[in-house]
Order: C-alpha cells, then structure tokens, then sequence
C-alpha cells in the first residue's frame, strides 16, 4: 500500500519506504539519470527511508555504496543486492563455485559460505559478470550435473546502459541451464529471498506499504506483487515508453523525479 504507516504512539502517518532499482531508475552505467540526485534528498529530507534494492550483483557492496556516494547519495547501509539474496540460500561451511563478479564472493564470504571457482561444490551461484566464457560455462555446468544446486542472483535478460541494454545475467544464467539441464532457483528481485532481504530490513509492515520505483515490470513490478506494495513504473530505463505495464503499476511516470514529486505533493494514488 502507498498509505504510509501509522505510528503506534501518536497515531500519526509515517513517511513509506521509497525501495528505488539502481540501473534505469537512479543511474544508466552509473551515470545519473536527469533529477534522480535530488528526487532522492527531497524524498529524505522529508522523512521517507530510501533504500536501493538491486539486482546487479557484479559489484562489491562498498562499490555500489561509494559509487552512490560520488553522486551525493549517501548510501551506506542502504543498499541491498541479489547477491545478498542468494548467499541467503547456502549455509555457512558450504563450499559455492562462482559463476559471477566480486559482489557475489563478498556476499558469500559474510554468509560464511567458501567461495571457489572450479571442482565440485555444495551450489553454482550465477550472476551478471563481462568474462563469462566457455570455461567458465562448462565449469558450474559440470559442477551441477556433479550434484550443486543452481542458484542465481536473477534472471534478468538485459542490462540497460546509456547505448541501450546489454545481456543481462539472466542470459548467462539461461546458458548454464542449457548447458546442464537444470531449472536454478532465483534470488533476486521479483523473488522471494529479496524480499525477505527487505522485511529483515524495514519489517513486514513496513515492506507492505513501501513504493517500489522501478524500470522493468518483470521484476520491479513482479517484485512488488511479492511484498504487497505498491510500485511506480519509470520510463528511465529498459522499458520502452509506451509498452503496456503488467503487472499494472500504481504511478507510471518520467523518472524518480518525477515519483519523488507525486509522494511530497500527495498526488501518489492510495489503494
């Protein structure tokens, strides 16, 4: 729900949570989108706790984090990845053979779970990284025929960049499902584990009446179904202006911006 919450003491409205996407909401290759800098102080200035939830799990946790930094947006603690999702799937003492970028390592190594990168293992975790290649593809399709579960931080096809989408690490995921004839299980946004990553956050009650601000339906809208939201639809990123949004969104707007304004002036609808 978009309504904001009720403080127990005072009976007063509590700002929501604002949950924005990183690529194609607040930044296209970590270049700014027009208005989102701002958008975001506006939104905490006048209380609303803005937390990035994303998929890109390429990235170490204190990159993203001073990435947002180097545009004005305080960032630290604020930020939760699929790679932090899917480390929530293996137990510590497993043993997970990478199939993805740096973020993916750290979130493994603060599970307690070793990282590794050839042999056998308790899972294959596969995410979003440049360097993917044939090895590398044979590598966690012979670990999973072998008895690894299959794990990725999303399933997301494309990567949206200012010279528009790239493959995303839904492909290389697709490719490693080819290859050994298993279904994997997905961390990321819309899934479950995300939103657990959330409530652990916020809290149940909170996550439910948080906005999602989103680019991509197929998640950030999915995404926002799986926690009861509500979600705001920009035109800043993947999504062609004018495809027909399903789910259908609360807010279909230009950018961050442009939601920030429609939350501070009370013109976001409430169901």
């Amino acid at each position: 729900m978009t309504e904001e919450p009720d403080d127990q003491r005072t009976g007063a409205r509590q700002p929501a949570v604002v949950l924005c996407d990183l690529d194609g909401v607040v930044w296209l290759a970590h270049q700014p989108i027009a208005g989102s800098v701002e958008g975001i102080e506006r939104l905490r200035s006048n209380g609303h706790r803005v937390l990035f939830v994303t998929n890109n799990s390429a990235t170490r946790l204190e990159m993203q984090e001073a990435t947002l930094g180097q545009l004005g947006i305080p960032a630290v603690g604020d930020v939760l990845t699929s790679a932090q999702a899917a480390a929530l799937l293996l137990h510590p003492g497993e043993r997970a053979l990478v199939c993805g970028g740096e973020g993916i390592v750290q979130a493994l190594q603060n599970r307690g779970v070793e990282p590794c990168f050839e042999g056998d293992a308790d899972a294959v975790v596969v995410g979003f990284h440049r360097n993917f290649d044939f090895d590398g593809l044979t590598r966690a399709a012979r670990a999973v025929r072998r008895g690894a579960r299959l794990i990725g931080t999303n399933d997301d096809a494309t990567y949206p960049t200012p010279d528009g989408p790239i493959p995303g690490g839904g492909s290389i995921l697709a490719a490693v499902e080819t290859a050994c004839g298993v279904k994997a299980q997905v961390a990321g946004k819309p899934y479950a584990p995300m939103a657990e990553l959330v409530v652990a956050e916020v809290g149940e009650r909170a996550a439910t009446m948080a906005v999602m601000v989103g680019d991509r339906p197929s998640t950030d809208g999915r995404f926002a179904v799986t926690l009861g939201c509500a979600y705001a639809h920009v035109w800043s990123g993947v999504t062609p202006r004018g495809t027909v949004i399903d789910p259908t969104p609360d807010v279909e707007a230009a950018d961050l911006a442009a939601v920030a304004e429609l939350l501070l002036s009370g013109r976001f609808p409430r169901r």
